[in-house]
């Protein structure tokens, strides 16, 4: 199992700041996250929440399951440590990815609390890095 994780904000996909990330909707990065993972070989689970206390339940879930994770924390990654601490909790791997780059865009979206936890970190590709997450996750996905 991968679990794919989206934080706050990104069931807006489509609607919310198309220019900057797009016109793809959430329900389009589901079906791209489960065709891939089917493709792939690997199920996958996709979730999506605005409540900081949700994302946790999940995180715990995942490390006590050593499920790998892709997330996307969204607003989280610049300042919730309540997150990054959870994040660091996993025994499986965690690819963290943004849609847009957050190096190119407002000051203090250049840093991400949860990149020093995670394995590897994927921005500015899309939705695209989703795919690219999961492309990396699969072969080991279940075994560690």
């Amino acid at each position: 199992m991968i679990y794919v994780l989206n934080g706050p904000n990104l069931g807006r996909l489509g609607t919310r700041e198309p220019e900057i990330y797009g016109t793809t909707t959430f329900a389009d990065l589901e079906r791209l996250c489960l065709e891939t993972g089917a493709a792939l070989g690997v199920e996958v689970e996709v979730r999506q929440t605005d409540a900081e206390h949700e994302m946790l339940r999940w995180l715990h879930a995942a490390a006590d399951e050593g499920a790998d994770v892709v997330l996307n924390p969204a607003a989280w990654s610049h300042y919730n440590i309540a997150i990054r601490d959870a994040a660091s909790m996993l025994r499986g791997r965690l690819v963290e990815v943004h849609i847009s780059n957050i190096h190119t865009r407002e000051e203090f979206r250049h840093h991400s609390v949860i990149s020093a936890v995670a394995t590897g970190v994927i921005a500015g590709l899309g939705i695209d890095g989703y795919r690219l997450a999961l492309q990396h996750l699969a072969p080991l996905a279940g075994k560690g």
